[in-house]
């Protein structure tokens, strides 16, 4: 069992770290590539992965070239996912009992997404989990998105804890590199992308899902 050094609030990543949307969306991104006339492959939706809109364009771009029409590929599967969650998003396991444990704990907890604000509200609200985060950063909230710490920084200064005090949990590169750089105590729970060398190196804790992190942070004393 990992040891979690102490911390004082907790900060999680949306979408393949709370919710478990990531598989859904890489559906809806192949579709919608395909229906558009290109050929999404595993490689290019691996590097989107917990990606900004503007990292998002960019990949895209660069893979397909400037034909690609990105602002119709974006409205399309934002439609697309809108649709498959009148009925709730799914949450990842674990995260219910965990963020109790937190609250139990006295100890804060935060979003820090690369999603817009209108997405990650509604999503979360479809979740159930809209009201049990103290605040919510979105990409509309700050200047500079993952893998720039500047997320988890906002988060923790909403929070009013030191960086260096905050656990924070991500699935995704980008993420785990922005936590790491704003200072914190970083885990990674892969849902569709496993760590890297790089992503290794940085000596972050890999835990197979939240609720390892969760018996890792509040064991049960005997």
């Amino acid at each position: 069992m990992i040891q979690l050094a102490p911390f004082k609030a907790a900060i999680f990543d949306m979408d393949g770290t709370l919710l478990d949307t990531e598989s859904l969306f890489k559906t809806i991104v192949f579709e919608v590539c395909t229906d558009l006339g290109f050929e999404m492959t595993e490689d290019v939706h691996r590097s989107m992965v917990g990606s900004s809109h503007e990292r998002t364009n960019q990949l895209l771009l660069e893979a397909y070239g400037v034909s690609f029409p990105y602002a119709l590929f974006d409205e399309k599967c934002r439609v697309s996912m809108r649709e498959r969650s009148h009925a709730g998003v799914p949450v990842k396991a674990g995260v219910h009992d965990f963020i109790a444990a937190l609250h139990d704990n006295n100890i804060p907890t935060a979003v820090a997404t690369s999603s817009r604000n209108p997405h990650a509200q509604h999503h979360l609200s479809a979740a159930g989990l809209l009201d049990l985060f103290e605040t919510i950063v979105t990409r509309d909230d700050v200047t500079y998105p993952k893998p720039h710490p500047e997320p988890y920084l906002t988060a923790a200064e909403r929070l009013g804890v030191d960086p260096a005090d905050c656990l924070a949990l991500e699935d995704s590169h980008a993420g785990v590199q922005a936590a790491h750089a704003a200072g914190m105590q970083t885990i990674m729970v892969p849902d569709l992308v496993h760590p890297s060398e790089d992503i290794l190196a940085l000596g972050i804790a890999v835990m197979e899902s939240l609720g390892h992190v969760h018996r890792a942070a509040f064991p049960i004393k005997m």
